[in-house]
């Protein structure tokens, strides 16, 4: 079965230059407006009119001359929108004046004067749009008017005032649209800078993060080579140091075995040392699924029923994310194993928008968190879970009373696994 392709999402870039495309284009066409309803008009107007050769002639020569005027005065503004607003105002005023003079030849010539009501557009601020509109439109309309006749002048003034109003409408309307996209434009542009700022933010975070937790690592296996593994080369230097010192068989033999137990033990010390330098679960599972492991595995060991729960849409996250999180769940069900005597646990995974949480609850003995500290020697006690959590910008909060079973609950913010594919 196919999968169908799904469409790029467009960046702003992309709408942006979609945007840049249309209005380029918009305002090539008002550039080549003036020539295309000049050459429109002068066209109908020989194909149609009755005049003289002479009088052709005169007209012909007063559009030479318009078409001069427009090249000049307006063809030559390399930005029309960033231009003066008083050069403008009197290329229209001038254009105006020379088509009211082509109307007067022939009426046809009405069809250049309507560049008029486009080129008003580019006038500053948005009262002089509305006075160029109905410049344009008195002289649109110049040819209806009878000023003999009072029916004809109140038709004609009805006429330019709703044109005038009706196209400065829409002037006005375009230009609080174009203000309104250039706000949304800037806001998507900052929330873009944000998102950029608060990744490279996280990534600042988790790499420092990073750093401090191979510290913590170092640290854990220096408390832990010191306090069971070198005692117990140490122990084992002493045994075999008392069998140099005896010639009784059945004590060397006791020192001898004693020094057997005590490689055993420092052997499966070695190893648990080596072993939790890293979570190993998450080198082929996601998070939800290296949870589901460890709680089932404990779950077995203690015989006592864990419930997973996973909410949200469950996504890959940075591995300092999942490895931070897998600790404090670790660390929460030894805690609950030794400490609180629980017939039922739950931990709870929760993918959220932009934070990930994790709750680990039992229904054990309880206790006063306020009046419990990290003993002395525990890399992974409470308070180092919470300076871990700390370090991804994240909080860890402890809910207990006795009697009432224990909380414990983490909440980093959820950096997807990509920004650690970008880094």
């Amino acid at each position: 079965m196919g999968v169908d392709a799904m469409e790029p999402v467009p960046t702003t870039a992309d709408l942006d230059d979609k945007q840049s495309k249309v209005d380029n284009a918009y305002h090539r066409l008002l550039d080549w407006m003036p020539y295309l309803t000049l050459a429109m008009s002068t066209m109908l107007s020989l194909l149609i009119s009755t005049q003289s050769l002479e009088s052709e002639l005169v007209t012909l020569g007063l559009v030479a001359a318009t078409a001069t005027w427009v090249y000049f005065a307006y063809s030559r503004i390399p930005s029309k929108t960033e231009a003066s607003g008083t050069r403008l105002a009197v290329h229209l005023l001038v254009m105006l004046g020379l088509g009211a003079a082509l109307m007067s030849r022939d009426m046809l010539f009405f069809i250049f004067i309507i560049t008029g009501f486009f080129h008003a557009g580019y006038l500053k601020p948005m009262r002089m749009v509305v006075v160029g509109i109905g410049a344009s439109s008195i002289v649109v309309n110049s040819s209806i008017i009878d000023f003999d006749s009072l029916e004809s002048i109140v038709v004609y003034t009805v006429i330019v005032s709703v044109q005038t109003v009706a196209i400065s409408a829409g002037f006005l309307l375009n230009d609080k649209l174009d203000r309104l996209r250039s706000q949304r434009e800037e806001a998507v542009r900052s929330r873009e800078a944000a998102l950029e700022e608060n990744a490279g933010l996280h990534m600042q975070l988790l790499t420092q993060a990073r750093e401090a937790g191979v510290l913590d690592e170092r640290q854990r296996m220096a408390r832990d080579i010191h306090d069971t593994v070198a005692q117990g080369l140490a122990g084992i230097i002493a045994q075999l140091h008392a069998v140099d010192g005896t010639d009784d068989e059945a004590q060397r033999r006791r020192h001898l075995d004693s020094a057997v137990e005590l490689a055993r033990d420092s052997l499966a010390e070695a190893r648990r040392t080596v072993q939790a330098i890293g979570p190993p679960t998450l080198d082929t599972a996601q998070l939800p699924e290296a949870l589901t492991e460890i709680s089932a595995k404990w779950s077995e060991a203690n015989e006592v029923p864990v419930e997973m729960v996973t909410t949200g849409d469950a996504k890959p996250m940075h591995p300092e994310i999942e490895v931070t999180l897998l600790r404090v769940a670790q660390e929460a069900l030894q805690n609950a194993a030794k400490h609180s005597r629980a017939a039922r646990v739950g931990i709870t995974l929760s993918y959220m928008e932009d934070q990930l949480a994790l709750d680990v609850r039992d229904d054990g003995v309880g206790f006063e968190p306020t009046k419990t500290k990290a003993a002395k020697g525990s890399g992974y006690g409470l308070a180092a879970m919470r300076q871990r959590v700390g370090r991804l910008a994240g909080s860890l909060s402890i809910e207990s009373e006795p009697g009432r079973g224990t909380v414990v609950s983490a909440i980093v913010p959820a950096v997807p696994q990509a920004v650690a594919d970008a880094a």
